[in-house]
């Protein structure tokens, strides 16, 4: 079933390679998946070209954290919380701040 979803995501991707909403439903897949690498892949794509796409800068910064990679996870909820701040996204602002915070302390403790 979960090849199903894949592969109409990726049909649906054919037609608009451009829709961001797309891509997030692929990282997803492909990190329920457990293919980091595809997932990485297009939650970078979707940070690169589709800054506003809020929801991302949480994911990847989870999957950087999964990867062991914290500085780059640091550096994501920190890009992700200046994107929050521009677009007035008080939700988005307060969960980006509050795994940032949780991992620095982690870190740094």
């Amino acid at each position: 079933m979960s090849i199903n979803r894949l592969e109409r995501l990726l049909e649906f991707f054919k037609n608009e390679p451009n829709d961001p909403f797309l891509k997030y439903a692929l990282a997803t897949e492909y990190l329920r998946l457990n293919n980091t690498e595809k997932a990485l892949w297009f939650y970078l794509d979707l940070v690169d070209k589709h800054t506003d796409y809020i929801g991302t800068y949480y994911h990847l910064g989870k999957l950087y954290e999964q990867l062991r990679q914290q500085d780059d996870a640091l550096k994501i909820y920190e890009q992700g919380i200046g994107v929050a701040k521009r677009i007035k996204d008080q939700h988005a602002l307060n969960e980006l701040m509050g795994v940032y915070n949780s991992l620095k302390d982690e870190m740094y403790d």
